[in-house]
């Protein structure tokens, strides 16, 4: 069965670098330069010996194919891979062979050549205990290699990688036939125009002949001196598999790779040369090994801020979502990717990177959705926004079009966090919709994007049914928005409905203001749900230049638009996780931001840093200093917003119900509320519940009374004081997820 385009078994995290797949020997390039990285010359140098069985003879020889493959060629110079080979030999506390202790194997297999590729198959045998006998018509080892390198140097290497090995070498003994060699296995490795007994290559295995148990390689088959070398290494596996199994199928060397690496990702920086112009000192080979890519796909690790924060690519994570959704355990739970499930902003950063377009994060929100389910997902990562959504939905919801119009063409959906920010980025921006096309329905309420983000299935479908029925309504109208996260939302589940941004149509039809900042510098945040959305990216910062801004570009924007923290609500379901990312965006650039989403807007100022909403300047209404309002201020503003807009654009009274208690929270105690995701309103419930209940406890020195109730899922303990004017002063509040048994 044919797999769907971005699965996750399409993933090239394991895919091989350029220079391992050139290298004849597949040295692990990434592992040996990590250790010369780190200066473990001897842990590379046996990483190297590893790979090539012979280091003196490969350094010597190696025409560094890896050069033509490298990425830091067109970059500074590809990284010299002979001279680091060199180093790692030079500087490793010790080049002695391992010796391996493994039981004698009973099995005999002969080698017809003592050549390069003969010797180093013999070697690998040796090792692995095998009883080898090498046969090879003239007197001296080597092969080709006389006509190439000086005999000192391959000699000795010879005798010291067999050092510690057994092996019977028969020289001046010439094969004319294999009839009669009963070896369990052989290798003939002859060389260039040697004989191959007339045998033809087998092309269902590598190496394989036409006759079973026989192979052939080396530079009898055309190879060069590494090339041939690499041959008789791998070659001893293939030898090893008929031995143990019969078949002479073993599979083929690797021959490319699929990954991925752009040009513009690759800065440039120059060779190290060696100081003496021959051979790299410690520190040299240190440097030049710092210059190496590295070349992995890895881009959605890097990028991605869940991935990175949790060390895993998608493959492991997929592992984990499985294992989770499908536990092995006697109950049927599972637990060990909950939170991981529920840390995604659900952004799409990490298939925008992804070569293979891999939806990691479609993968946990429909994980997410299948824990909901089941009933596995912990409601207290949801609950709070759920609970919001009810409310912009509920009491602060109106759908309404201009009296005296019976269609419209326009229907402004400011979504339910712009009027949370500040009424007057709702009022103000209708006011303006009006001058232009007086028809303009008004919808205030959510999209559902909590309860997609969340799972909830059915209370999003119940949000998207209402907002069809009112669009329907009012004649089908085209959407202008104001939040990118309620166009990403409605293209998916309601594409019927057209849109354009509102900041579209201010560009077109311009406000008249004086220059708010002219010279001042600053950078457009594009929001994550923005990605897709060129145009509305071009149109604020068009609007910020006309304003007077000086745009300074953010390292990743556009397509690259990364999440503030707000995307999957994962500021409850892992703080931590949502704080590093809030540190990570401010610190990303030295100006001020200007953004086009309330949430990012008000996150970044929360934080501390310097943010304007585009609304703000085009609309003249607040500084980019401005503190963003508390969890409790924003639930009020949207029922501030919706008594304002009945009244001045449909002239009616708008009722806003007064709380049932006057409570008193100084401003400190308000944020720390607002931080732990507790409402002013469920407190006033809770001391309400206490003073009707008389179940509280009195602290005569500080005349404080001590008290808690149950919400819902929540247990909320207060401290409070009541005040001679009937009013109550909090003292002290904090909720947790218990429930208290009483008798």
């Amino acid at each position: 069965m044919k797999r769907a385009p971005g699965a996750i078994e399409d993933c090239l995290q394991n895919e091989p670098a350029f220079c391992r797949v050139a290298c004849p020997f597949h040295l692990d390039v990434r592992d040996f330069i990590e250790k010369m990285q780190r200066g473990g010359f001897n842990a590379a140098y046996r990483t190297y010996l590893n790979a090539v069985g012979f280091p003196a003879i490969v350094t010597a020889l190696c025409p560094e194919p890896c050069q033509g493959a490298c990425p830091r060629r067109l970059s500074g110079g590809a990284i010299s891979m002979k001279l680091l080979e060199q180093a790692a030999t030079t500087y490793a506390r010790n080049t002695d062979p391992v010796r391996y202790n493994v039981p004698a194997k009973q099995k005999k297999v002969a080698i017809i050549g003592a050549g390069p590729s003969g010797l180093a198959c013999a070697l690998r045998l040796a090792e692995r205990k095998y009883d080898v006998t090498v046969f090879e018509k003239s007197g001296r080892l080597g092969g080709h290699l006389h006509q190439v390198l000086p005999p000192e140097i391959f000699l000795s290497d010879i005798e010291r990688q067999f050092d510690r090995e057994k092996v019977e070498l028969t020289l001046n003994t010439e094969i004319g036939s294999l009839t009669g060699l009963d070896f369990a296995a052989i290798y003939v490795a002859t060389g260039a125009n040697g004989t191959d007994f007339g045998l033809a290559q087998e092309k269902g295995g590598a190496f394989a002949s036409t006759r079973p148990g026989v192979f052939l390689g080396g530079s009898l088959r055309g190879k060069d001196s590494m090339q041939a070398i690499a041959a008789g290494l791998r070659v001893s596996g293939a030898m090893e598999r008929f031995i143990k199994a019969g078949g002479m199928n073993h599979p083929d060397e690797m021959t490319g790779t699929r990954l991925e690496l752009g040009a513009s990702l690759v800065a440039s920086a120059d060779t190290v040369r060696p100081s003496n112009g021959e051979a790299y000192t410690r520190d040299e080979a240190v440097l030049e090994a710092g210059r190496c890519l590295q070349c992995s796909c890895d881009a959605c690790v890097r990028f991605c801020d869940l991935m990175r924060y949790f060390k895993k690519f998608p493959r492991r994570i997929a592992e984990e979502v499985e294992i989770t959704i499908h536990p092995g355990t006697l109950d049927g739970n599972g637990t060990v990717a909950t939170r991981l499930i529920s840390s995604c902003n659900h952004c799409g950063l990490c298939q925008q990177v992804c070569p293979q377009r891999i939806d990691t994060g479609g993968l946990l929100l429909a994980a997410h959705r299948t824990m909901r389910e089941k009933g596995a997902m912990p409601w207290a990562f949801h609950d709070f926004f759920l609970r919001d959504m009810a409310s912009a939905n509920g009491e602060a919801s109106l759908a309404r079009r201009p009296t005296g119009h019976e269609t419209s063409r326009y229907l402004f959906f400011p979504g339910c966090q712009l009027g949370a920010s500040d009424p007057r980025y709702v009022t103000e921006s209708y006011r303006f919709l009006l001058e232009h096309w007086p028809d303009t329905a008004l919808m205030l309420c959510c999209c559902g994007a909590p309860a997609e983000w969340a799972g909830d299935e059915a209370v999003r479908a119940q949000a998207m049914a209402r907002l069809r029925q009112d669009w329907s309504d009012f004649g089908k109208p085209k959407a202008v928005f104001a939040c990118p996260s309620c166009r990403q939302i409605l293209g998916r589940h309601l594409p019927e409905i057209e849109g354009v941004f509102l900041y579209d149509l201010i560009l077109q039809q311009g406000i008249t203001l004086p220059l708010c900042a002219p010279g001042t510098t600053a950078s457009v945040f594009d929001p994550c749900a923005s990605r897709e959305e060129p145009g509305v990216q071009q149109a604020v910062r068009a609007l910020a230049e006309k304003a007077g801004f000086e745009l300074a570009p953010l390292p990743l924007e556009g397509k690259l638009a990364q999440c503030c923290s707000f995307g999957g609500q994962v500021a409850v379901a892992h703080p931590p996780y949502a704080h590093r990312v809030v540190a990570t965006r401010i610190a990303e650039g030295g100006h001020p931001y200007i953004s086009y989403c309330s949430n990012c807007r008000d996150i970044f100022a929360r934080a501390g840093k310097p943010c304007w909403h585009i609304l703000d300047i085009q609309l003249g209404l607040n500084g980019p200093d401005r503190a963003p309002p508390t969890l409790t201020e924003r639930r009020i503003n949207r029922l501030v917003l919706k008594r304002r807009v009945l009244e001045e654009f449909w002239k009616e009274v708008g009722e806003m119900g007064k709380p049932r208690m006057d409570l008193i929270v100084s401003a400190e105690l308000g944020q720390k509320l607002s931080d732990e995701w507790i409402l002013e309103t469920e407190i006033a419930t809770v001391i309400e519940a206490c003073e009707k209940s008389g179940r509280r406890i009195l602290d005569p020195a500080t005349g404080s009374f001590f008290g808690h109730h149950q919400i819902d899922h929540m247990t909320y303990w207060v401290e409070y004081a009541p005040r001679s004017d009937g009013s109550f002063e909090l003292r002290n509040a904090y909720g947790h997820r218990m429930r208290i048994e009483e008798r």
